[in-house]
């Protein structure tokens, strides 16, 4: 283990122990970091819900600078993986493909970013990640797969609540995906190295149609609409708007409608004839 990998691992072994989310204590002092307790890590990581994500200056497979500010304005989405993982990152890479061809029909090409961020920064370059991104066929221009230094990359692990840490097979990390908001701000994580499509677009969904949706509006009617009639079918692994909500919708509104109707003309007549009498 390298001097910076076992600061790393210290650094989150101890913030944990804080937390109360490591035990016991005297784990903390050991330098046997071979074991990964997962639900542990999850809570860590759920911690971090609702931060701020600041931390910038990356370089894309094409050597060009990134700064998260630039992608404020809509939903993100960060995953970090290592280049030379040969298992879960690159599952983790494909579940995300699925999972953004999904939300696209959903959203829209340009409705959110993605950004996949090696963390082995002794190793993944800006070649290395064209390379991995190539040897995927993933070529979205709303995603970007992105390099740094070790102080970026581990100041927007802590931030982020993504542990990682170095092991025998590479590195021991928590499967975590996050999707932060298009003010900078973290709103969930999904976790798994091979999830469905619903699990990013169901939260994304969420951020999107429902958190700033009102009904005093017709963007926010539509908005809404969208939230409950675009669902998942699994036969085709896609997204679509279901029209037969919608209808449903709309036929119960105008139920709900006319039963209101006859009820106030009802109360109308009875009040006209209390005072006719």
């Amino acid at each position: 283990m390298t001097h910076g990998g076992l600061i790393r691992a210290l650094a989150i072994m101890s913030v944990a122990a804080t937390a109360t989310l490591w035990t016991p204590a005297s784990a903390v002092e050991t330098t046997d970091f071979s074991e990964f307790d997962e639900n542990q890590a999850i809570a860590y990581s759920q911690s971090a819900i609702g931060r701020t994500v600041d931390a910038g200056g990356f370089v894309d497979r094409q050597n060009r600078t990134v700064s998260l500010e630039e992608l404020r304005g809509k939903p993100l989405i960060i995953s970090m993986v290592y280049t030379s993982c040969y298992h879960t990152c690159p599952m983790i890479t494909q579940a995300l493909e699925r999972s953004v061809v999904s939300a696209q029909d959903t959203f829209g090409v340009d409705g959110f970013s993605v950004l996949s961020i090696g963390f082995d920064t002794a190793e993944d370059s800006p070649a290395r990640m064209r390379a991995y991104a190539n040897e995927r066929g993933i070529d979205f221009e709303n995603w970007r797969f992105v390099s740094s230094t070790s102080e970026v990359v581990e100041a927007l692990s802590a931030t982020l609540g993504f542990i990682f840490f170095p092991s025998p097979k590479g590195y021991d990390h928590l499967a975590q995906t996050t999707i932060v908001d298009g003010e900078g701000k973290i709103y969930a994580h999904v976790y798994g190295a091979d999830f469905s499509p619903p699990a990013l677009v169901e939260p994304l969904k969420r951020l999107v149609f429902g958190t700033s949706a009102t009904l005093s509006s017709v963007s926010g009617i539509v908005d809404r609409i969208r939230l409950f009639c675009t669902t998942y079918d699994p036969r085709s692994d896609r997204y679509r708007f279901d029209y037969s909500i919608f209808i449903g919708l709309i036929i119960g509104g105008l139920s709900l409608s006319g039963v209101a109707l006859v009820l106030g003309r009802n109360a109308w007549r009875i009040w006209g004839r209390g005072r006719s009498a």
